[in-house]
């Protein structure tokens, strides 16, 4: 098979969907591997790298769509990308088709295959390629809100764990998965108070044991949500359904209450956001104002720390890279549950129930 691997051309998306050593396996199995020119120097990896693992350097991402079999990116094709998709094209990457009923139509249309990294889900019921992401998310949301709580950002002028004396930040996190589990924890270490909440009694037992003092657990309703994030200097969305587009649980009347210059970080945005205030916004362009409130919405938030989140991400992903590679995607989909899992459009069909519900589409079980 040939695999293309093209430059991110998302706004500030530094990350590579492979890294040399995955080039390496792929060729070892048999396979060409078309990297274009300069995708991994957003994550400090040199085209030569490439090379020297045996990948072949092509000119603009047109070569690559051309010939490559499976195109392996990080990020959801972008509008002018759309014309070069091709029928049967495995397209590997984060696609979160929820939040753009655009993206779905073209990929539909496209009649190419549609392999989402969130939504391949392992035998335990994890989600292997989001994990990574969602941990980088969680640790910087708390690093991006600490920021904007500065007052030069127009925050409150909060250091989040405070100083001797004088009382921390308040931290509020809507989901105790991933995202949140891993921003409680950061919040926590820099010395904040902190409230993580869900919906999941066992899930809030387990964190309430393995959490510090300073973070405490709480169930996730109208009422708690509405008093908590009214005393929240930082509030953190961390709310997934996979393949769903996020239910609002924040209401603008509740954005209204909180304080001036407090700082809404809506992890979920990828999926359209857990917040009805939030829109998307970019790295370039990262924040805006609501009812006094700064909201920090990113889509592609562990894009800028490019060297790391590559390294995570291909770390997950290269074992289903290689087995799509080496079985085409309908015999490792025939074997493979997760990568079944993973299937959301296939050659013009919707085959993720969540997605079709989403935007009221036929929904067709794979194999169809």
């Amino acid at each position: 098979m040939i695999v293309g691997i093209p430059k991110e051309i998302k706004v500030d998306e530094y990350r590579v969907a492979l890294v040399p050593v995955g080039a390496e396996e792929l060729v070892k199995h048999g396979h060409r591997v078309l990297v274009e020119k300069g995708a991994g120097s957003g994550s400090g990896i040199a085209d030569e790298e490439y090379v020297r693992a045996g990948a072949e350097l092509v000119e603009g991402m047109e070569a690559i769509y051309k010939r490559a079999d499976m195109v392996v990116k990080v990020k959801e094709p972008l509008p002018e990308e759309y014309p070069h998709l091709r029928e049967n094209q495995i397209i590997f990457t984060f696609f979160h088709f929820a939040a753009s009923k655009t993206l779905t139509e073209a990929l539909i249309s496209s009649r190419a295959v549609a392999l989402a990294y969130e939504t391949i889900r392992d035998e335990k019921g994890g989600h292997p390629l989001l994990t990574p992401m969602s941990e980088v998310a969680g640790r910087m949301s708390i690093q991006e809100g600490a920021k904007y709580l500065e007052k030069p950002m127009e925050g409150r002028g909060i250091l989040l764990g405070g100083v001797p004396g004088v009382t921390p930040a308040e931290v509020v996190v809507i989901g105790g998965g991933v995202v949140g589990t891993n921003a409680a924890k950061v919040a926590a270490g820099l010395g904040a108070r902190v409230t993580i909440m869900d919906i999941n009694l066992d899930r809030l037992r387990y964190l309430d044991d393995i959490m510090p003092e300073n973070v405490i657990t709480l169930m996730s309703n109208i009422q708690n949500i509405r008093e908590k994030v009214r005393e929240a200097d930082l509030l953190i969305g961390a709310v997934l359904i996979e393949g769903a587009k996020t239910p609002v649980l924040i209401t603008r009347k509740i954005i209204s209450t909180m304080k001036p210059g407090a700082v809404v970080v809506d992890v979920s945005i990828d999926q359209g956001g857990c917040v009805e205030t939030s829109r998307p916004t970019t790295h370039s362009n990262p924040i805006y104002k609501v009812d006094e409130v700064i909201h920090y919405c990113v889509t592609n938030m562990p894009g800028a720390v490019g060297r790391t989140s590559t390294y995570a991400l291909t770390n997950a992903s290269l074992p289903y890279v290689l087995e799509v590679a080496d079985k085409g995607y309908e015999g490792a989909a025939r074997e493979s549950p997760a990568i079944r899992n993973g299937l959301n459009i296939v050659r013009g069909k919707v085959t993720n129930k969540a997605v079709a519900e989403v935007f009221g589409l036929k929904y067709c079980e794979f194999p169809s």
